[in-house]
Protein backbone atom coordinates (compact mmCIF):
# COMPACT_ATOMS: atom_id res chain seq x y z
CA UNK A 1 0.00 0.00 0.00
CA UNK A 2 1.16 2.81 -1.14
CA UNK A 3 0.64 5.95 1.66
CA UNK A 4 -1.24 9.26 1.04
CA UNK A 5 -0.37 12.75 1.93
CA UNK A 6 -3.50 11.78 4.74
CA UNK A 7 -2.42 8.66 5.31
CA UNK A 8 0.67 10.27 6.66
CA UNK A 9 -0.06 13.84 8.14
CA UNK A 10 -2.99 10.60 10.43
CA UNK A 11 0.39 8.52 11.61
CA UNK A 12 2.16 11.99 11.79
CA UNK A 13 -0.57 13.53 14.25
CA UNK A 14 -0.90 9.67 16.17
CA UNK A 15 2.78 9.73 17.44
CA UNK A 16 2.27 13.19 18.21
CA UNK A 17 -0.60 12.82 20.49
CA UNK A 18 0.55 9.48 22.07
CA UNK A 19 3.45 11.34 23.26
CA UNK A 20 1.90 14.65 24.47
CA UNK A 21 -1.08 12.54 26.46
CA UNK A 22 2.30 10.02 27.67
CA UNK A 23 0.00 6.90 26.50
CA UNK A 24 0.84 4.06 24.88
CA UNK A 25 -0.43 3.12 21.16
CA UNK A 26 -0.55 -0.13 18.72
CA UNK A 27 2.48 0.34 16.66
CA UNK A 28 2.38 1.47 12.98
CA UNK A 29 2.69 -1.05 11.46
CA UNK A 30 0.04 -2.89 12.69
CA UNK A 31 -2.33 -0.65 10.57
CA UNK A 32 0.46 -0.36 7.68
CA UNK A 33 2.22 -3.40 7.34
CA UNK A 34 3.85 -2.44 4.03
CA UNK A 35 6.19 0.71 5.79
CA UNK A 36 9.27 0.46 4.68
CA UNK A 37 12.36 2.21 6.24
CA UNK A 38 12.91 4.94 4.13
CA UNK A 39 9.24 5.78 3.92
CA UNK A 40 9.55 6.09 7.95
CA UNK A 41 12.16 8.39 7.79
CA UNK A 42 9.96 10.49 5.94
CA UNK A 43 7.52 10.64 8.62
CA UNK A 44 10.42 10.90 11.26
CA UNK A 45 11.39 14.27 9.20
CA UNK A 46 7.47 14.78 9.25
CA UNK A 47 7.21 14.83 13.12
CA UNK A 48 10.04 16.59 13.74
CA UNK A 49 9.38 20.02 11.30
CA UNK A 50 5.61 19.46 13.49
CA UNK A 51 7.65 20.06 16.71
CA UNK A 52 10.01 22.94 14.93
CA UNK A 53 6.79 24.80 13.83
CA UNK A 54 5.25 24.17 17.30
CA UNK A 55 8.72 26.29 18.74
CA UNK A 56 11.14 23.82 19.41
CA UNK A 57 14.64 23.80 17.79
CA UNK A 58 17.21 21.21 16.59
CA UNK A 59 19.84 21.01 19.00
CA UNK A 60 21.80 17.42 17.00
CA UNK A 61 21.23 13.92 16.74
CA UNK A 62 20.84 10.67 17.90
CA UNK A 63 21.85 6.80 16.81
CA UNK A 64 20.29 3.95 18.01
CA UNK A 65 21.07 0.11 17.41
CA UNK A 66 24.95 1.03 17.40
CA UNK A 67 25.31 -2.96 18.97
CA UNK A 68 25.79 -5.21 16.63
CA UNK A 69 24.72 -7.82 19.20
CA UNK A 70 21.29 -5.70 19.11
CA UNK A 71 21.53 -5.45 14.79
CA UNK A 72 21.71 -9.41 14.60
CA UNK A 73 19.03 -10.30 17.13
CA UNK A 74 16.34 -7.68 14.92
CA UNK A 75 17.52 -8.93 11.90
CA UNK A 76 19.18 -5.94 10.49
CA UNK A 77 22.72 -4.61 9.36
CA UNK A 78 23.07 -0.98 10.49
CA UNK A 79 22.14 1.86 12.77
CA UNK A 80 18.60 3.92 12.93
CA UNK A 81 19.01 7.73 13.88
CA UNK A 82 16.86 10.16 14.70
CA UNK A 83 17.21 14.22 16.10
CA UNK A 84 17.13 16.14 19.36
CA UNK A 85 15.36 18.82 20.07
CA UNK A 86 15.64 21.43 22.77
CA UNK A 87 13.18 20.40 24.96
CA UNK A 88 14.68 16.87 25.10
CA UNK A 89 17.41 18.21 27.27
CA UNK A 90 17.72 17.95 30.74
CA UNK A 91 20.11 19.26 33.31
CA UNK A 92 21.45 17.16 35.92
CA UNK A 93 19.90 19.13 38.83
CA UNK A 94 16.10 19.22 37.70
CA UNK A 95 13.99 16.19 38.35
CA UNK A 96 12.81 14.26 35.21
CA UNK A 97 9.30 14.08 35.73
CA UNK A 98 7.59 10.16 35.50
CA UNK A 99 4.63 11.64 34.86
CA UNK A 100 5.43 13.08 31.03
CA UNK A 101 6.67 9.61 30.03
CA UNK A 102 5.38 6.33 29.58
CA UNK A 103 7.94 3.39 30.32
CA UNK A 104 11.36 5.40 30.36
CA UNK A 105 14.65 3.50 30.26
CA UNK A 106 18.29 5.01 30.77
CA UNK A 107 21.07 4.66 28.04
CA UNK A 108 24.56 5.34 28.71
CA UNK A 109 26.20 7.02 25.71
CA UNK A 110 29.07 9.43 24.81
CA UNK A 111 28.09 12.96 23.71
CA UNK A 112 29.86 14.66 20.92
CA UNK A 113 29.78 18.38 20.02
CA UNK A 114 30.57 19.40 16.76
CA UNK A 115 32.52 21.83 16.55
CA UNK A 116 32.49 22.66 12.34
CA UNK A 117 30.00 21.23 9.45
CA UNK A 118 29.96 17.99 8.06
CA UNK A 119 28.35 16.05 5.73
CA UNK A 120 28.89 13.84 2.75
CA UNK A 121 27.93 10.45 1.64
CA UNK A 122 31.68 8.74 2.24
CA UNK A 123 32.77 10.43 5.53
CA UNK A 124 34.98 8.15 7.83
CA UNK A 125 35.94 8.22 11.84
CA UNK A 126 38.80 10.04 10.93
CA UNK A 127 36.89 13.10 9.46
CA UNK A 128 34.69 12.51 11.96
CA UNK A 129 37.12 13.46 14.99
CA UNK A 130 38.54 16.13 12.98
CA UNK A 131 35.16 18.03 13.34
CA UNK A 132 34.57 17.42 17.01
CA UNK A 133 35.01 20.11 19.58
CA UNK A 134 34.77 18.06 22.81
CA UNK A 135 32.98 15.03 24.06
CA UNK A 136 31.39 14.32 27.34
CA UNK A 137 29.44 11.58 29.31
CA UNK A 138 25.66 11.33 28.39
CA UNK A 139 22.31 9.58 29.46
CA UNK A 140 20.17 9.44 26.93
CA UNK A 141 16.24 8.60 27.94
CA UNK A 142 14.21 6.50 25.67
CA UNK A 143 10.56 6.02 25.97
CA UNK A 144 9.17 4.35 22.83
CA UNK A 145 4.90 5.24 22.50
CA UNK A 146 4.31 1.88 21.06
CA UNK A 147 2.43 -0.40 23.58
CA UNK A 148 5.11 -3.04 25.91
CA UNK A 149 8.07 -1.05 23.83
CA UNK A 150 7.52 -3.26 21.15
CA UNK A 151 7.81 -2.39 17.46
CA UNK A 152 9.62 -3.30 14.25
CA UNK A 153 12.40 -0.73 12.65
CA UNK A 154 10.40 1.40 10.24
CA UNK A 155 8.14 1.75 13.72
CA UNK A 156 10.90 3.47 15.67
CA UNK A 157 12.14 5.13 12.86
CA UNK A 158 8.83 6.92 12.44
CA UNK A 159 8.88 7.59 16.43
CA UNK A 160 12.04 9.07 15.60
CA UNK A 161 14.03 6.36 17.55
CA UNK A 162 12.07 6.31 20.51
CA UNK A 163 13.19 9.72 21.60
CA UNK A 164 12.79 11.34 25.08
CA UNK A 165 14.90 13.13 26.94
CA UNK A 166 18.50 13.33 27.43
CA UNK A 167 21.27 14.65 30.08
CA UNK A 168 24.86 15.96 28.98
CA UNK A 169 27.44 15.77 31.86
CA UNK A 170 29.47 18.83 32.86
CA UNK A 171 33.23 17.58 31.60
CA UNK A 172 33.58 17.92 28.47
CA UNK A 173 37.08 16.89 27.26
CA UNK A 174 38.95 17.09 23.59
CA UNK A 175 38.61 13.75 21.79
CA UNK A 176 42.34 13.58 21.12
CA UNK A 177 42.80 13.61 24.94
CA UNK A 178 41.22 9.75 25.03
CA UNK A 179 40.62 6.27 23.45
CA UNK A 180 36.97 6.50 23.10
CA UNK A 181 36.84 2.78 22.25
CA UNK A 182 38.23 1.61 25.44
CA UNK A 183 36.29 3.99 27.91
CA UNK A 184 35.28 2.03 29.87
CA UNK A 185 31.63 2.67 32.06
CA UNK A 186 29.55 1.80 34.61
CA UNK A 187 26.02 2.43 35.25
CA UNK A 188 24.23 2.49 38.63
CA UNK A 189 20.72 2.34 39.44
CA UNK A 190 19.77 3.64 43.31
CA UNK A 191 23.44 2.96 44.63
CA UNK A 192 23.71 -0.72 42.83
CA UNK A 193 25.54 -1.44 39.77
CA UNK A 194 23.19 -2.40 37.00
CA UNK A 195 25.13 -2.48 33.54
CA UNK A 196 28.82 -2.06 32.63
CA UNK A 197 30.07 -1.29 29.19
CA UNK A 198 32.81 0.46 26.83
CA UNK A 199 33.10 2.84 23.60
CA UNK A 200 33.91 0.04 21.44
CA UNK A 201 30.26 -1.16 22.03
CA UNK A 202 28.80 1.05 19.65
CA UNK A 203 30.32 -0.56 15.89
CA UNK A 204 33.58 -0.50 17.68
CA UNK A 205 34.03 3.04 18.04
CA UNK A 206 31.87 5.84 18.73
CA UNK A 207 33.24 7.89 15.64
CA UNK A 208 32.52 5.32 13.48
CA UNK A 209 28.86 5.29 14.68
CA UNK A 210 28.54 9.52 13.91
CA UNK A 211 30.55 8.27 10.34
CA UNK A 212 27.58 5.97 9.93
CA UNK A 213 25.17 8.69 10.77
CA UNK A 214 26.82 11.29 8.71
CA UNK A 215 26.69 9.10 5.27
CA UNK A 216 23.03 8.48 5.99
CA UNK A 217 21.98 11.81 6.26
CA UNK A 218 23.98 13.01 3.53
CA UNK A 219 21.70 11.05 0.91
CA UNK A 220 19.11 12.87 2.50
CA UNK A 221 21.26 15.91 1.55
CA UNK A 222 21.83 16.71 5.15
CA UNK A 223 24.23 16.60 7.57
CA UNK A 224 25.70 18.17 11.41
CA UNK A 225 25.63 21.32 11.92
CA UNK A 226 28.69 23.29 14.54
CA UNK A 227 27.50 22.83 17.74
CA UNK A 228 25.32 19.72 17.27
CA UNK A 229 25.31 17.39 19.58
CA UNK A 230 25.23 14.16 18.57
CA UNK A 231 24.21 10.99 21.02
CA UNK A 232 26.88 8.51 19.35
CA UNK A 233 25.23 5.38 20.86
CA UNK A 234 24.45 3.23 23.90
CA UNK A 235 27.68 1.79 25.59
CA UNK A 236 25.07 -1.11 27.57
CA UNK A 237 21.41 -2.38 27.29
CA UNK A 238 19.01 0.44 28.42
CA UNK A 239 17.85 0.17 32.17
CA UNK A 240 14.25 0.95 33.33
CA UNK A 241 13.63 3.36 35.55
CA UNK A 242 10.61 4.76 37.80
CA UNK A 243 9.68 7.69 40.59
CA UNK A 244 12.17 7.55 43.40
CA UNK A 245 15.08 6.34 41.31
CA UNK A 246 18.18 7.96 40.40
CA UNK A 247 20.53 6.97 37.66
CA UNK A 248 24.06 7.47 37.26
CA UNK A 249 27.02 6.60 34.92
CA UNK A 250 30.46 6.55 35.34
CA UNK A 251 32.92 6.80 32.47
CA UNK A 252 36.67 6.30 32.71
CA UNK A 253 38.56 9.63 32.01
CA UNK A 254 35.65 11.82 31.02
CA UNK A 255 33.35 11.90 34.69
CA UNK A 256 30.01 11.35 35.45
CA UNK A 257 26.22 11.74 34.55
CA UNK A 258 23.27 11.56 36.34
CA UNK A 259 19.40 12.40 36.76
CA UNK A 260 16.72 11.30 39.94
CA UNK A 261 13.47 10.73 38.56
CA UNK A 262 10.90 12.00 40.40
Amino acid sequence: MTLTQGMEIEIVDYLLSAEKEAKEVIKVTDRYPDLMIEKAYDLQQQLIERKIKEGARHVGVKLGLTSKAKQEMMGINEAIYGYLLNDMLSTEWEPIGSKELIHPKAEPEIAFLMGEDLQGTSVTAEDVLKKVKYVAPALEIIDSRYLNFKFTLPDVVADNCSSARFVVGSKWMKPELLDLANVGMVMSKNGEVATVGAGAAVLGHPATAVAWAVNKLGQRSKGLKKGDIVLTGALSEAIAFEAGDSIIAQFDGLGSVSFFCK
